[in-house]
């Protein structure tokens, strides 16, 4: 149980975050976004904003530096008069105080010629087509047997359809860059991001630089949910901002425009076919996927794959249709692909353990496989039915009666729900170095990104580990470009890949000691690339089981999770305190996805109409009244040095579909499209 290492930093304000870093002569800039949905922008008047005094600059399509040319779109800031969606930044303006730039950005006056916008996703839109992959490279369609012959055939079937909203990330910083050009021509960025090595290639190839001219700095990083993992167009503004007027320049992006420009989880519509015998075993698995992706960069969400990996099913098949709307680009939100497909998956498996009369706990338990079923890999380890029985042990699960709506208490209609979790266990390559000091101690370096979950302080317990030296004496650094390169802070993947290198480091550094240091001190560096190109061919996945007790006003239809139990099979626990923290975290976004998450789009107009934590509801303490999470002891000798699994997104996958399926045990009602919300409950009462 060991506390951050930075913990001491942050709670007196001593941690910098990319607002927060001091530059002489600073400027501020405002982005201006479209209000209109589809078009192009005819003419900007800039005349009554270049009159406020302070004003230093105007940005937009006329005017705006030629950048060079990279896969995002988003990133392709003022290059043409096109607008794709209702809030893209279509100009800024740069002032010498945040105030004056924002009221000159009110008195910019742009017009357009405008279109209307296609928004609405729907599973009979014409322009739906098969993508060549989904996120990152997995095949969009997957068939093995004879999915529709078995289904038809079997004894007990589910032909159930689920909705899933756009959701947004919010991290508590917003998305911000402070960009100063140096004198001899290169371009620092204190920046908040997942990832500072591919902030920096990226940058790089838009400034038309060497990577090495580009430094980007974001020690300290206040959460991201992915929305982080790769640039967004606030640093390429401000960059460009601070070249046009040559001085530093900040940028923080409103919260109320984060909702069209940062990123967000597409809605999808999933329809699953279960078939299975009279007792319960899956003959055929058919899972659909509607989803969407902007006009401007494709970006298909991978919602099927979990059901690639989940039960055993001799007949199956997995499809990604996506279509292409005039809204803002989807990306990478906790868990992606994972949390709406699970969602779908595990509230189906509830609806067939009813059709077949089996307890939905012992229905997972019969449909286990020791391979992962549509590759037909050995798993590494798996310890599901692990996850499954010591949850149903710690939950309370035995004795609950199946019938729904029947316990009451009072108006208040009481559920229990189980849903399983899985999320794959990556590793990609890294490096590192770890350098010894005259003075005894030790210092790793890795350009790294702790968003809150903890990394820095794993860092520093697996160096100290693998040099045998005391907590105290090691330091890590990370968070800087200029450090060894680093995979991004996604896909629970850091940990493991991050963790990797650090290792190999220190096991270099201790072949090199012998006896004192050098003053000039020792360092090794190391490089994962080909020890993970080496690796034997195993399943890798993180497992748990996620129980949810709700009650339900039977009149107002308000729902309340009086408690919550998370149990995971994640290899090795690092670092048990910011780890239950991390399960905590995921469980507690579950809830919110479950019950208030929900973004709504203006299908006339175009654009979120709900931008902002008032409108757009996420759990707060009073929501989570009793939350816990625990591990089975899992080793698991295929993994890394560590024999660990990331844990920063199992949390979140299977809660939904928990707290789902415990509000149809508690009222009779199935709620198919998220959230669940008392007007959607009331209608079915």
């Amino acid at each position: 149980m060991t506390d951050r290492v930075e913990g001491r930093e942050k709670v007196t304000g001593q941690a910098k975050y990319a607002f927060e870093y001091p530059a002489e002569d600073v400027a501020y800039a405002a982005a201006v976004q479209a209000s209109v949905g589809k078009g192009e922008v005819a003419a900007v008047d800039t005349e009554a904003a270049l009159r406020l005094p302070g004003v230093l600059a105007v940005l937009f399509w006329e005017n705006a530096p030629k950048l060079g040319e990279v896969s995002d779109g988003e990133l392709a800031l003022f290059q043409s008069p096109k607008v794709s969606y209702r809030g893209q930044f279509v100009a800024a303006v740069v002032g010498e105080t945040l105030e004056t730039a924002r009221e000159a950005a009110r008195l910019l006056h742009i017009e357009y010629t405008e279109e209307t916008p296609d928004v609405r996703l729907r599973a009979d839109h014409p322009g739906l087509y098969k993508p060549a992959k989904v996120n990152p490279v997995f095949p969009a369609d997957t068939e093995q047997g004879e999915p529709e012959d078995a289904f038809r055939d079997s004894a007990v079937r589910v032909d159930v359809t689920y909705t899933t909203p756009a959701e947004h990330n919010n991290p508590m910083e917003p998305h911000t860059t402070l960009a100063q050009w140096n004198d001899d021509g290169t371009l620092t960025l204190y920046d908040s991001n997942q990832g500072a090595s591919t902030v920096q290639a990226t940058v790089a190839k838009l400034f038309g630089l060497d990577p090495a001219q580009v430094r980007v700095v974001s020690p300290h990083v206040g959460g991201g949910f992915g929305s982080k993992g790769t640039p967004r167009p606030n640093v390429v503004l401000a960059a460009m901002a601070a070249r046009a007027v040559g001085r530093p320049v900040k940028f923080a992006v409103p919260r109320q425009q984060m909702f069209a420009t940062t990123g967000y989880r597409t809605p999808t519509i999933q329809r699953l076919r279960l078939g299975a015998d009279e007792d319960g075993r899956l003959n055929a698995i058919v899972h659909e996927v509607f989803e969407q992706t902007s006009t401007v960069r494709e970006f298909a969400e991978q919602t099927a794959t979990p059901t690639r990996v989940m039960y055993q099913a001799p007949h199956r098949r997995t499809s990604h249709r996506l279509v292409r709307l005039d809204v803002p680009s989807p990306s990478w939100m906790r868990a992606p692909g994972e949390t709406p497909g699970m969602y779908a998956l595990e509230s189906a498996m509830d609806e067939l353990a009813i059709a077949a009369g089996i307890d939905p706990i012992e229905l997972r338990v019969r449909n286990d496989t020791d391979r992962e079923p549509e590759s037909g890999l050995p798993f590494s380890s798996r310890n599901l039915v692990a996850c499954l029985r010591e949850g149903a042990d710690r939950f309370g699960w035995a004795g609950r009666d199946p019938a729904p709506g029947v316990r009451r208490e009072g108006r208040k209609l009481i559920g229990t729900g189980v849903a399983a979790s899985t999320y794959p266990a990556y590793m990609p390559p890294n490096k590192a170095t770890a350098r010894a000091e005259p003075d005894g101690t030790f210092t790793v370096r890795i350009a790294a990104a702790d968003i809150g979950t903890g990394a820095r302080t794993a860092l520093t317990l697996i160096a100290a580990e693998a040099l045998k030296a005391d907590l105290d004496q090691v330091r890590v650094e990370i968070g800087d470009s200029s450090f060894p390169k680093a995979s991004v802070a996604g896909g629970s993947g850091g940990t493991a890949g991050w963790g990797t290198a650090v290792v190999r480091a220190c096991e270099a550094l201790r072949g090199m000691l012998n006896g004192s240091v050098p003053p000039e001190g020792l360092e090794a560096s190391a490089d994962t690339a080909e020890e993970i190109r080496a690796r034997e061919k195993y399943a890798r996945h993180a497992f748990g089981a996620q129980f949810a007790e709700v009650e339900v006003d039977a009149d107002t239809g308000e729902v309340r999770v009086r408690r919550m139990l998370g149990v995971f099979a994640a290899g090795r626990i690092i670092n048990p305190k910011t780890a239950r923290s991390q399960f905590i975290g995921g469980m507690t976004m579950g809830i919110g996805m479950a019950l208030m998450e929900e973004s709504v789009m203006d299908a006339e107009f175009g654009g979120y109409l709900n931008r902002d934590l008032a409108q757009y509801h996420v759990p707060a303490c009073a929501d989570v009244r009793d939350i816990d999470a625990t591990w089975v002891e899992e080793s698991d000798p295929h993994l890394n040095p560590m024999g660990s699994k990331g844990i920063g997104e199992i949390g979140l996958v299977g809660a939904a579909a928990a707290v789902g399926n415990a509000v149809h045990h508690a009222t009779g009602v199935r709620v198919r499209d998220l959230p669940i919300t008392p007007a959607r409950l009331l209608d079915d009462f």
